[in-house]
């Protein structure tokens, strides 16, 4: 662009949006991000350079599914030991009883039976621990990392400590809502469960 004079091209650069942007069409779903290049430059230096685009594919409701009993696989075990440990030591047991039916847990359930309500607050703790501390590490769970799948935000950067932590939280406002929040893959054009809207994310693969 040049000036009101026409003097010299205007040398000022502007940094480039990150923000993802996902592709038209019946294509599978791609969110692009326009990376600035590997150093600083200046305004003269800019000139005839071409942003360097990035395409990552989002992954769907399927296979973050296959991903999360594998996670599943690793957690219930875990809450499990656990709550067999807690329930000998403050000696709070399930009442005895013929047949543990589905009106059985459904009575428990009904009358917050201590034993249950300890087993569900453990294997969440068990659970929320386990998301938390395994995205902050490394972008991902032990399920993802075996499927080919990682974690992003929305400027295509592993996410933040505070993004792991919302997004941690996030797991809970899903199953709040009857597990709604996560079925929203399937249908979300973007393939974001509401743990990705809340904590700006993506699942991607590798």
């Amino acid at each position: 662009m040049r000036d009101g004079a026409g003097g010299a091209p205007d040398e000022r650069a502007t940094d480039s949006a990150l923000e993802p942007a996902l592709a038209a069409g019946g294509e599978p779903p791609v969110v692009s991000a326009v990376s600035p290049p590997g150093r600083a430059t200046t305004g003269s230096e800019v000139r005839g350079l071409r942003p360097q685009v990035a395409t990552v594919h989002v992954v769907g409701l399927w296979k973050r599914l296959a991903a999360a009993l594998i996670d599943l696989g690793i957690i219930i075990p875990v809450a499990l030991i656990l709550t067999w440990i807690a329930s000998a030591v403050a000696g709070v047991h399930l009442p005895p009883s013929r047949t543990r039916g589905l009106d059985f847990w459904l009575d428990l359930l009904l009358n917050s039976d201590p034993a249950l309500v300890m087993a569900c607050a453990l294997f969440t703790a068990v659970g929320l621990v386990y998301l938390l501390v395994f995205q902050i590490a490394t972008g991902r769970t032990v399920g993802m990392r075996l499927l080919g799948m990682r974690i992003i935000d929305v400027f295509g950067d592993p996410p933040s400590n505070a993004r792991c932590a919302v997004r941690t939280l996030g797991y809970l406002a899903g199953a709040a809502t009857l597990l709604l929040g996560f079925l929203w893959i399937g249908i979300d054009s973007e393939k974001r469960g509401l743990h990705d809207w809340l904590a700006g994310t993506y699942v991607i693969r590798e």
